[in-house]
């Protein structure tokens, strides 16, 4: 190897580093408020109980969908916990409305992290984010129980 090529892999090296050590300054910033959204989430699932959640429904299909999608935007948490939950809201009576709409809220949408999206993206992008998420959702669930109707 040349010396000029020596003097490249340097740079590089230097410049690997520097992005290294960015991103690590970037996880620490953010790590605070990541521990809250965690704390937060393990509070409203201590208080949040599935028996809660099916009183919330009435049958109704537009009440059903806009409470399930208030519901799971409140209790966000993983996927596979929401397919869980919703076939026990299923079990429970909860129509399929409240259900479909509940489960892509959940994932989807969160007021609980809307603090830390708004610090990484901004709050211009996290509230066209979430209003259009809302939307779509809403949207969304109410195609799903249609296909859902007309194929059975």
């Amino acid at each position: 190897m040349d010396a000029s090529g020596f003097r490249a892999m340097k740079r590089e090296e230097r410049s690997y580093r520097r992005s290294l050590k960015n991103a690590a300054l970037g996880i620490v910033a953010i790590l605070p408020m990541m521990l809250g959204i965690v704390g937060l989430v393990g509070i409203f699932r201590a208080f949040i109980t599935r028996e809660m959640l099916a009183s919330l429904f009435t049958g109704h299909a537009v009440h059903d969908t806009l409470i399930g999608t208030l519901a799971g935007m409140i209790a966000v948490g993983q996927a596979l916990v929401s397919y869980v939950l919703g076939g026990e809201l299923l079990g429970q009576g909860v129509s399929l409305y409240a259900v479909a709409a509940f489960i892509l809220a959940w994932v989807t949408l969160g007021v609980v992290q809307l603090p830390l999206e708004a610090e990484v993206f901004g709050i211009r992008f996290m509230l066209l984010r979430n209003l259009l998420a809302f939307l779509f959702t809403i949207v969304t669930a109410v195609a799903s129980v249609w296909s859902a109707q007309w194929l059975t």
